[in-house]
Parts: structure tokens; sequence; C-alpha cells
């Protein structure tokens, strides 16, 4: 079986990276948990918005654990795929503007 740089079990590991800077992952910890509580938006969208982000990112941790979050908050499988989707096409026009730049340099350099 081929082996891959991602590895599952190492999700529930994440708190191990306070050995190297305790202080600095409480920090982080105190804050990344207070980005997700209840506020202007709720715990279900909170997990959707950072569903759809994990995918842009290309992160397979955080697509695992938002994944989660989304069901444990009451997303079901179709909110969460369009959330993907809306990604997925932010991603592409991201790209697509960026043709822009090319006809930009592309008209300056022809005649």
């Amino acid at each position: 079986m081929a082996s891959s740089y991602y590895n599952p079990e190492d999700l529930p590991r994440f708190p191990e990276i306070a050995e190297g800077a305790p202080e600095l992952w409480k920090k982080f910890h105190e804050w990344y948990g207070a980005v997700f509580e209840e506020g202007a938006l709720s715990a279900r969208e909170k997990a959707l918005i950072a569903l759809a982000v994990a995918h842009n990112e290309r992160c397979p941790y955080c697509i695992d654990a938002y994944t989660r979050s989304c069901l444990e908050n009451g997303s079901n499988l179709e909110q969460m795929t369009e959330a993907v989707q809306v990604a997925a096409a932010l991603r592409a026009g991201v790209a697509l503007v960026h043709g822009v730049q090319m006809k930009d340099i592309h008209d300056s350099l022809s005649m």
C-alpha cells in the first residue's frame, strides 16, 4: 500500500505542536476558539465557511475537521457541497481575472 503525506491519525495530534512554543500555542488556541464561537455568524455558518476555505487551501486535515464540524452543527451534504462549489467558483474566478494582467502585458508587447 502506498504511503501518503497526509496521515489522518495526525489530526488529533495537532496540539502536540504546542511543545515547541506553549505560550504561542495558548494564544493561538484561545484566538482560534473565539473565532468559531457563535457571533454574528452561527457555528454552522462558520463551519461551512471553514469547509470552503479548507478546499481552496487544499488542506486534507482541515477538510476532515470541518466536514465533521459541519455535520455536528447541522449541515447536510447539499449545503456542504454548495459551499465547496462556491469555493471552487471563486478559485476559478481568481484564476480568470488574473488573465487581465496577461492581456495587459500582451497588449503592451504586441504591436
